[in-house]
């Protein structure tokens, strides 16, 4: 048996115990279903940074260009597919009391694959906010046939229901967030730097109530030191090999 494969019984071993578990999830899960990081050098757009048109000055200066970016950004997610890790997750929900899925990212593939509890700490591309009413729609064309598209009750231009830099996370999802991580007694990090705050600060939390972290990433974090389980692989070959084990079944 490799040290692999003990870590992987050994975590299948404490999830067939019981504890309330929790998941956080960063860019690598989207990654895996080729959904490419829009923030850094590889992540430009024409001659703009993600930085310059994720900001509210940017919308109130020219709302049409925001609206391009991420309408542009929409249909490049929209023709990616939910993975292996994803679905896993969306199965745990049906299979632990009280699992609970906090994500980082905007992409929507969590509810995708099945998921129903997700706090989405950043919001979701496939909804928009009417500024003057606060209403949050769904809508999922692509490309959108009006940019930038308008509130059908008062004609103000609709932004995405993401967060921008310069604002804070919903006090709520965020408030639900700290409560899982503090509840669970197992918390899956996945795919994620944990350098970007306030979620970094979640399994840090879940550590000193107790809970055992075990991390999924290919490269190592600011978290790894920290983490009772530490897999250097890809969250779509992990998580279902921890999966199979829970009825017995062989790695995958």
């Amino acid at each position: 048996m490799t040290a692999t494969e003990d870590k992987l019984d050994r975590v299948a071993e404490i999830l067939r115990s019981g504890p309330r578990v929790a998941a956080l999830t960063g860019s690598g899960i989207s990654a895996e279903s080729g959904i490419p990081t829009f923030r850094g050098k590889d992540g430009l757009w024409r001659q703009f940074r993600a930085e310059e048109l994720a900001t509210p000055g940017a919308f109130a200066r020219d709302p049409r260009l925001v609206w391009e970016w991420y309408d542009w950004r929409r249909g490049i997610i929209g023709g990616c597919r939910p993975n292996r890790g994803h679905r896993v997750l969306a199965n745990w929900e049906k299979r632990f009391p009280g699992f609970v899925l906090i994500t980082q990212n905007v992409d929507g593939l969590h509810r995708r694959a099945g998921s129903e509890r997700v706090l989405e700490l950043h919001g979701n591309i496939w909804e928009m906010r009417c500024p003057a009413e606060g209403t949050v729609t769904e809508n999922r064309e692509s490309p959108l046939p009006e940019l930038p598209p308008r509130c059908p009750r008062c004609g103000t231009a609709l932004r995405p229901n993401v967060v921008w830099f310069g604002e804070s996370l919903p006090a709520e999802t965020l408030q639900g967030a700290y409560a899982a991580s503090a509840a669970c007694g197992l918390m899956f990090v996945v795919g994620t730097s944990a350098f970007v705050q306030p979620a970094a600060s979640l399994p840090l939390l879940a550590a000193e109530r107790g809970a055992r972290i075990v991390e999924i990433n290919p490269d190592i974090t600011a978290l790894t030191e920290a983490a009772d389980f530490s897999f250097r692989e890809k969250a779509g070959e992990i998580l279902p090999q921890i999966d199979a084990r829970l009825d017995g079944g062989a790695a995958q």
